[in-house]
């Protein structure tokens, strides 16, 4: 074979190593295409595929106290239905939207729409309610004094210090006549907006979670119903609370909240079913005694 035979041959192997190694290379990089939309998918899968028909297992977080009480109350239900309710308690505020944006959980139950409203702008999420089940009203209790009718002069008052419950409590005092707000102050009242105190009340603002301790320095105190459960208050010492047709009530329910999308699935109609029921309605009443009020 000539050196001209030899080079020729030799340049056509080198062409078709070349155009072995391009076409491997090119079904490689299709192949890592098709692996990451797949990895997508798979993801996309495990944020929605709880909730898709053939799963029967229903996974909720809540706080512990009402929220998965009252999920207790339901387990057996779904089950005739076919369904298992699986309760995880988290005891803040951020894990549970975190878990059921990221698909852990198929809805949770813990916040009103307000608190999930702002979640959602703060962390680019798409949560939605799915029902709302209860209020949790606030309650004025007293301390060192103990009527509403007959209130000392400069007599002091503690109220939350976060914006959302003192303004709820300062609406709840003007019901009692304990002081009046400037007309249209509404949810976002302050102590600014006090128009008339005529027992010249002065305000003390307490973080909401301390107020049940601080109750023995105060005249009164204005108190969330959770925290009325969890420290343990005799509710029926209640001097007045939130009424259930109340703004606050319709805007500070709690709800279930779900992914956007999943609130017509099949399993979150069923949750949400067992929960509207008389069962569920009497056990909050016959339990809470009005520190929690069912609202559908």
């Amino acid at each position: 074979m000539s050196n001209s035979t030899r080079r020729g041959r030799a340049s056509r192997l080198a062409a078709g190593a070349l155009a072995l190694v391009a076409t491997a290379a090119v079904a490689v990089a299709l192949a890592g295409c098709g692996s990451q939309k797949t990895s997508a998918g798979t993801t996309s899968g495990a944020s929605t595929g709880a909730s898709s028909t053939g799963d029967k297992t229903i996974v909720v977080g809540a706080s512990p106290s009402p929220h998965a009480e009252i999920l207790a109350q339901v387990k057996d239900a779904l089950a005739k239905q076919g369904y298992t309710l699986e309760v995880k308690e988290y005891s803040d505020y951020v894990q549970p939207n975190a878990a059921l944006a990221q698909g852990d959980l198929d809805a949770n139950y813990f916040q009103h729409k307000p608190y999930l409203d702002n979640y959602n702008s703060q962390n680019g999420t798409s949560l939605v309610s799915a029902a709302a089940i209860h209020f949790e009203p606030m309650s004025v209790y007293g301390g060192k004094s103990s009527s509403l009718s007959s209130i000392p002069d400069g007599a002091t008052i503690a109220v939350p210090s976060d914006a959302t419950n003192e303004a709820r409590a300062l609406l709840l005092l003007q019901a009692q006549g304990v002081l009046a707000l400037k007309d249209g102050a509404g949810l976002e009242a302050t102590a600014n907006d006090i128009a008339s105190n005529p027992h010249n009340v002065k305000l003390v603002e307490t973080e909401a979670a301390s107020i049940p301790r601080a109750l023995g320095d105060v005249d009164f105190a204005v108190i969330n119903g959770n925290y009325v459960l969890s420290s343990g208050l005799d509710t029926s010492k209640a001097l007045a609370s939130e009424a259930s047709d109340s703004a606050a009530a319709k805007t500070y329910a709690n709800i279930i909240a779900v992914r956007s999308g999943d609130e017509g699935s099949d399993k979150i109609r069923a949750l949400v079913s067992a929960l509207e029921s008389q069962q569920v309605k009497d056990y909050i009443t016959n339990t809470y005694k009005g520190t929690v009020v069912a609202v559908f």
